[in-house]
């Protein structure tokens, strides 16, 4: 029984997300969701802060196919940009082995009320929103970035993206092969101030 004049909670999404882990993205395997199981997912992801009601975001999903095309759009772009190949392996494996991506793309809309930060900041919090989700629904997921989130021929080429958008993340989606590892948790007490006047 909730103290009075508190309110109830909801214990279960509490306990949710005070236990939430990211799996990594190389432990994901097939099945991926399919575009029915994702549904959902996608819809809960996009429930986020967004000051203005401006969507300055948007989501591309990419299948198999597309992460294949990726993985040699990647590997392509790191010997054009003259990376060594272990400082480009991991961006291109992030595509080659993935069963299911959700590139976030931070979409600003020109506004007198919304800042470009706040866009950014909404943008980021869709991309935390679908892992959670993802979770929620019994997949594994993890939020990757690596260097083809900022190369902008990447982005172009591979993603199609306009000038002023940009990668937030690739959201990875799968069946975890495992329990995600346990690692440190912030400290509240060293990362909280308490301010009463």
């Amino acid at each position: 029984m909730p103290a009075q004049n508190q309110p109830a909670a909801n214990q279960p999404a509490l306990d949710f997300l005070l236990g939430r882990r990211s799996h990594p993205a190389r432990t994901l395997r097939g099945p991926a969701p399919d575009r029915a199981a994702l549904a959902p997912i996608l819809e809960a992801g996009l429930r986020v802060p967004d000051h203005g009601k401006l969507e300055p975001w948007r989501l591309i999903v990419l299948e198999r196919a597309a992460l294949d095309r990726l993985a040699g759009v990647a590997e392509a772009r790191a010997e054009a940009l003259g990376m060594a190949p272990e400082a480009a392996a991991k961006a291109i494996s992030q595509f080659r082995e993935a069963p299911l991506c959700i590139a976030v793309i931070s979409a600003p809309v020109p506004s007198e009320k919304a800042p470009a930060q706040e866009q950014l900041l909404s943008a980021g919090a869709v991309a935390l929103s679908l892992v959670n989700a993802a979770l929620a629904a019994g997949w594994g997921a993890a939020w990757l970035t690596g260097w083809p989130a900022y190369d902008r021929g990447f982005m172009a080429e591979g993603l199609g993206l306009a000038e002023g958008e940009s990668v937030v993340g690739f959201v990875h989606v799968g069946t975890p092969s495992g329990q995600p590892p346990e690692r440190p948790r912030p400290d509240p007490a060293a990362r909280v101030a308490w301010v009463s006047a």
